[in-house]
C-alpha cells in the first residue's frame, strides 16, 4: 500500500527529537541575540503593537500581539519557527508529529514542518460534512505524541481546542510550544491539563528588550506590566467575587451635580441608557433626528460648529424636543483652552451653548482652570461637565497618569463635573464616586474599527465588563437604512447589559 498508517518500518513512526540550529562559530549569534533581534524585528514590522485595543475578550489592552503578519517576512517566519525549535532542543521534548493551531500557528508548523523533517498534521476548524468528515487531517498513528504549535498563549482555551479533537483520534499531547506567552495564566491552565508550555519570549523579554532600545518609554512599561497583572486568566489564584452594580437611581442618590441626578432617574425611568452621536452635516438634518430618535435616547450628543444652517433659534428648538421626549442635550465641544478663553467660548459667540446645551466636555490639558472657567458659566444655569478621561481613538494619549489626573479634578470639581468619556472605568487604579456618569463613545453591536482609527466596542462589553454607563453610538444608527429601528436596537442592548450588571 503506499499510505503511511499502520506501517511501522516507514518514517511517520520515528520521533522528533529537536536538536538545535545553533552554533559556537564566531559568526553567528548566540541564542540570546537572535531572541532579542527577533524582538526588534517584531515592533519593526508592527507585529508588537502599543496604544489602545479592543481585545476579543473585550478588555482594553495597552498592547496588541499580532503575529499574522510574519506571514509576509519570509525572514520574520523562518527566525520565529527556528527560535521555537531551539526552546523545545533546550528543554528537551520529544514527540512524533506536531500541530498548529489554527490558523496563525500554521504557517510556522509548516515552517517547522520542513526544515526539521517532522510530519505535520492539521486540525480543521470547521468539520466538512461531506468526504472523509475528519477533524483531524495527515498521516499518524493511535498513540503516537503530538506537539501542539501556537502562536501566543493568554489564557491557553485556544490550546485546548486543539488538544481535544487530537486526543479524540488517539494522539497524545504533552508539550506546546509558543513564541510569546503572555503571562496571564496560561502556562497554568495548561499545566492543570497535563501540558507543559515552552516559550520563546515571556512578554516581560518583550517589554524589557524595547524599553532597553528606546521602542517603550518606561511609563508605558508599567502600564502594560499593571494591565498584565489586572488581567490574569489561570492559575491557582482564588476568583474574587464580584461586587454587585449599584443601580442609576441608588446612584442618583450619591451624586453631587444636578444634570447627573436628572441622568441618572431619566436613565432609570426611561429604561435608556443610550446616547445618540448626531454627527450630521446641518441643522436641520440634528432637528429631523433628535425627533425620530428622542423617544429611543437618554442623551443627543451635538457638534453645532458643523452646521452651516445654525440659527439663533437652533437651541430653543432643539430644546422643545429634548423636552417632548425626555433626553439631555450634550454638545461635544471638547473645550480645551485656558480659563479665560473658555468662558466666552461656552457663554457667547455664535452658538451661545451654556444657553441650550445640558452638558458639555472639556480636555484638561490646561489645568484645572479650564473647569474654573466653563463652571463660571454652567453651574448656575445648572449644567454638567463630562471630562475627557480617556477616548476610543486608535494610539490615543488619555491614558494612566492622564486618566488619573481627570479623576482628582473632578473630586475636586464634584458640583459641577457630571462624570467622564471612558473606555475602561473597571481597570482605573484610583478610587473615583459612583456618582459621577461614565460615557463610553465607539459602540456597535459588533467589535471592530474603521479606517480613521476609531475602535469599536459592543454595549455588552461597554457596560458589564468595562464598567460604563452609557454608551454613545453614531454611524451604527444615523447611517442605518432605519435609524430608529436601529436606535431601538441598540437601546434593548444597552439596557440588558445593564440590568446583567446590577444583578
Amino acid at each position: 500500500t503506499n499510505s503511511r498508517m499502520g506501517n511501522s518500518n516507514n518514517k511517520m513512526t520515528r520521533s522528533c527529537v529537536p536538536s538545535s540550529t545553533g552554533s559556537d562559530k564566531n559568526n553567528v549569534k548566540t541564542m540570546d541575540e537572535r531572541i532579542d533581534a527577533l524582538v526588534l524585528r517584531l515592533h519593526e514590522i508592527e507585529a508588537v503593537k502599543f496604544g489602545s485595543f479592543t481585545l476579543k475578550s473585550g478588555l482594553q489592552s495597552p498592547i496588541y500581539i499580532d503575529l499574522r503578519v510574519i506571514v509576509s517576512y519570509p525572514d520574520v517566519l523562518t527566525a520565529v519557527a527556528e527560535c521555537m525549535w531551539d526552546v523545545l532542543s533546550n528543554n528537551g521534548a520529544k514527540f512524533d508529529n506536531m500541530c498548529g493551531v489554527p490558523y496563525t500557528a500554521l504557517p510556522i508548523a509548516t515552517c517547522m514542518s520542513l526544515n526539521h523533517d517532522c510530519p505535520m498534521l492539521m486540525r480543521r476548524k470547521e468539520v466538512k460534512d461531506y468526504g472523509t468528515k475528519k477533524a483531524i487531517e495527515g498521516a499518524f498513528e493511535k498513540g503516537q505524541t503530538c506537539l501542539l504549535v501556537e502562536d501566543l498563549v493568554t489564557s491557553g482555551m485556544s490550546v485546548m481546542e486543539t488538544v481535544h479533537p487530537l486526543q479524540h483520534v488517539g494522539l497524545k499531547t504533552t508539550d506546546v510550544v509558543v513564541l510569546i506567552d503572555r503571562e496571564q495564566g496560561g502556562e497554568q491552565t495548561l499545566k492543570k491539563n497535563g501540558l507543559k508550555l515552552h516559550a520563546v519570549l515571556p512578554l516581560s523579554r518583550v517589554l524589557k528588550v524595547l524599553e532597553k532600545e528606546g521602542k517603550m518609554s518606561k511609563e508605558l512599561v508599567e502600564e502594560v506590566q499593571q494591565f498584565i497583572a489586572a488581567n490574569q486568566t489561570g492559575g491557582d489564584k482564588p476568583k474574587e467575587e464580584k461586587t454587585k452594580r449599584e443601580t442609576y437611581a441608588g446612584r442618583a442618590k450619591i451624586a453631587s451635580n444636578q444634570c447627573a441626578k436628572d441622568m441618572f432617574h431619566l436613565m432609570e425611568k426611561k429604561k435608556s441608557n443610550l446616547c445618540v452621536a448626531a454627527d450630521v452635516d446641518t441643522a436641520k438634518e440634528l432637528l429631523e433626528l433628535a425627533e425620530t430618535l428622542g423617544p429611543e435616547i437618554c442623551m443627543l450628543k451635538t457638534h453645532c460648529d458643523l452646521y452651516p444652517d445654525f440659527t439663533e433659534d437652533f437651541g430653543e428648538k432643539l430644546q422643545a424636543i429634548a423636552k417632548k421626549h425626555d433626553f439631555l442635550i450634550f454638545e461635544d465641544r471638547k473645550f480645551a483652552d485656558i480659563g479665560n478663553t473658555v468662558v466666552g467660548q461656552y457663554s457667547s459667540g455664535v452658538h451661545k451653548i451654556a444657553d441650550w446645551s445640558h452638558v458639555t466636555n472639556a480636555h484638561i490639558v490646561p489645568g484645572s482652570g479650564i473647569i474654573d472657567g466653563l463652571k463660571s458659566v454652567g453651574l448656575p444655569k445648572k449644567r454638567g461637565l463630562l471630562l475627557l478621561a480617556e477616548m476610543s481613538s486608535k494610539g490615543t494619549m488619555a491614558n494612566g497618569a492622564y486618566t488619573e489626573a481627570a479623576i482628582q479634578m473632578a473630586k475636586d470639581h464634584k458640583d459641577f463635573v457630571m462624570g467622564f468619556i471612558a473606555t475602561n472605568p473597571n481597570a482605573w487604579k484610583v478610587e473615583w464616586s459612583k456618582g459621577l456618569i461614565n460615557m463610553t463613545p465607539g459602540v456597535q453591536l459588533q467589535v471592530g474599527g474603521d479606517s480613521m482609527g476609531q475602535q469599536y466596542n459592543t454595549p455588552m462589553n461597554v457596560i458589564c465588563n468595562n464598567g460604563s454607563d452609557v454608551i454613545i453610538v453614531g454611524r451604527g444608527i444615523y447611517k442605518a437604512q432605519d435609524p430608529a429601528k436601529a436606535a431601538s436596537e441598540y437601546r434593548k442592548a444597552g439596557w440588558e447589559a445593564y440590568e446583567k450588571s446590577v444583578k
